[in-house]
């Protein structure tokens, strides 16, 4: 088909009217489908990928972990096969990731209490006096069916045959560190309320002082039931107890005023529980504790009582 146009200066063109190509407008469609496809694709992976990310940043969140500061009473490597697995079972339980801290000697352990550098810590009850003050510590666990008692131990063959606390007067005797309760604080005490004079030398841990007296280097020092019995055989088979103190409240279990009420409350449950299944109540024979069980910030009040004050001496 044609048709004339007329142009303005008054000649013609001749124009014809073709068909459409539908070859090509099919073509043109199913690109245009494929493309449309493909956005789509791509649209639905960038959300799956997006969902991917939240989910492991909220998984992350959820697993933050907690540390958990052992106060230095023995070695590092000892402290750390004893609770480390007592910890993994805790974190299993709980569902909140529970890390073994503790530091090189009981001073340093103050410091960073005092800094408040750990989420929980297991502290002796003057610590716990000092640092639920500030920056704040609040107990919720102890030790189930155990007291605290302070010892005062010696050589079992040593030169001069120690049988009374009398015969210590004048000597440098070995404590861990000046603020270790049972073993320094109620040890000194004690010595003192008899009138024994005497040099005080702080080595840092109940395993040095144990150590330091079977060496011969001091005749007497201070230490604690548990460690005492935890102690390296070869050592503590060399040693004897002269002296037992009275029973306080154990150490505490307290976390830290910024951890969140839930993540304790889990912790507390796990700590509990733990007496109840088999598998970890083996993990606390090596500790030498029964389990443990909810403790409240007034079971220390035996300890506020005896009006601790400076332990630098």
């Amino acid at each position: 088909m044609f048709f004339i146009l007329q142009t303005n200066n008054g000649t013609s063109a001749t124009l014809s009217k073709q068909k459409p190509d539908i070859a090509f407008l099919e073509i043109k469609s199913k690109q245009y489908k494929a493309k449309r496809k493909m956005q789509i694709k791509v649209t639905v992976l960038l959300v799956a990928i997006l969902l991917v990310i939240l989910a492991i940043i909220s998984s992350s969140a959820e697993a933050k972990s907690y540390t958990f500061g052992i106060v230095p009473q023995q070695s590092a490597t000892r402290l750390a096969l004893q609770w480390s697995p007592v910890l993994d079972a805790v974190s299993d339980t709980s569902g909140y990731q529970v890390e073994f801290k503790t530091a090189p000697s009981i001073p340093e352990f103050e410091k960073r209490l005092a800094n408040g550098e750990y989420d929980f810590a297991y502290m002796n009850p003057f610590h716990y006096q000092v640092f639920s003050a500030s920056p704040g510590y609040k107990a919720f666990a102890k030790t189930k069916d155990k007291k605290l008692n302070g010892i005062i131990v010696v050589r079992t063959d040593s030169d001069i045959n120690i049988t009374d606390v009398q015969q210590l007067n004048g000597k440098t005797l070995v404590f861990p560190a000046p603020r270790a309760f049972a073993a320094s604080v109620v040890t000194r005490g004690y010595l003192e309320q008899q009138g024994v004079e005497f040099v005080p030398k702080y080595v840092g841990s109940h395993d040095s002082v144990y150590r330091a007296v079977a060496a011969g280097l001091y005749p007497a020092g201070g230490g604690i039931p548990r460690t005492f019995a935890n102690g390296d055989a070869d050592v503590t088979d060399q040693l004897k107890i002269l002296w037992e103190s009275p029973d306080y409240t154990p150490h505490a279990i307290a976390a830290h005023p910024e951890v969140p009420a839930e993540v304790v409350k889990k912790i507390q449950q796990a700590l509990v529980e733990m007496e109840n299944k088999p598998e970890q109540q083996a993990l606390l024979d090596g500790l030498k504790m029964k389990g443990f069980v909810v403790a409240k910030d007034k079971d220390w009040d035996d300890v506020r009582q005896l009006s601790i004050g400076d332990t630098h001496h």
